[in-house]
């Protein structure tokens, strides 16, 4: 499991997880883009925490509150020492997802399914429709961690200068503009289509093998040293709305251990319809 990685007590394997589907100091959460997938079957003792209805603002497009999130935590019990294990459909884009925002609200131990539902299905490791028995628990979220977050003002600031890496994670078909957004997507498109000046195209399944584990800490850095993307610079990842750039974001993180990379989860749906930004396509 340890690839080399700076951090590889962030991931855990599906033999680890099997292991501890019962440890009362472990919650297991699912974060999955579909919230029906959860109950057509999850893991044992998993939690649903839907990125979008438990986590986001109902208004505004932002994330929820810092007590917001403590409210919201606590009531499906879940607690600020657990450690908690993300999982998720599509390669784990929302697993990350919400483990970013976890770390932005400044979770102690949160860790990633390596390889997510997608491997542990095809293992054929047990599915539970059980709802876990968890009662509520006390939730104490620190303060934004905004080292980790990038936003449209401090982006459009940084093209001019140097020391700054983009990387756009989207389709190739995306970056060049022929796309406003994947055809399952249309309704999360913006008013134009291309990508943000001096951004390197890295999609985010790069990161991965066939079966969605990661790559090695040598395949990695052969994926982004060559583009300029390197660990003395400070990196902003984007895709769409987030999701697929929390991805990168974790792998650029905690895999190499970059320890400046930032994930601007505006994303294109932002840039691409701001007035009067540059566009390149």
């Amino acid at each position: 499991m340890a690839q080399g990685y700076a951090h590889p007590e962030v991931l855990v394997d599906t033999a680890w997880l099997a292991e501890h589907l019962k440890d009362p100091h472990v919650r297991i959460v699912e974060s999955s883009e579909d919230p029906t997938l959860y109950d057509t079957g999850h893991i044992p003792n998993a939690i649903n925490l839907h990125w979008r209805q438990d986590l986001q603002d109902a208004v505004r497009r932002d994330w929820i509150t810092k007590e917001e999130f403590e409210r919201a935590l606590g009531a499906k019990g879940i607690g600020d020492k657990h450690t908690v294990v993300f999982y998720g459909d599509k390669n784990n884009w929302f697993a990350t997802y919400a483990f970013w925002l976890f770390k932005y609200y400044g979770h102690q131990d949160a860790r990633i399914l390596n390889g997510g539902r997608a491997k542990w299905t095809a293992e054929q490791r047990p599915m539970t429709k059980d709802m876990p028995p968890f009662p509520a628990a006390p939730y104490r979220a620190r303060d934004p961690d905004r080292s980790i977050r990038a936003f449209r003002d401090e982006t459009l600031q940084k093209l001019s200068g140097s020391g700054v890496a983009l990387v756009d994670v989207r389709s190739p078909e995306e970056f060049r503009g022929e796309l406003l957004a994947p055809p399952a997507y249309p309704q999360e498109g913006a008013q134009r289509g291309g990508h943000i000046p001096r951004a390197q195209n890295i999609p985010w399944g790069q990161n991965v093998q066939q079966d969605g584990t990661f790559k090695t800490v040598e395949d990695l850095k052969a994926l982004y040293e060559p583009k300029g993307v390197s660990g003395d610079k400070e990196v902003i990842a984007y895709c769409r709305i987030g999701e697929r750039s929390s991805l990168t974001w974790f792998a650029l993180r905690y895999l190499l251990g970059y320890q400046r990379v930032k994930n601007y989860d505006g994303s294109w749906t932002e840039w691409g319809s701001l007035v009067g930004v540059p566009i390149e396509k």
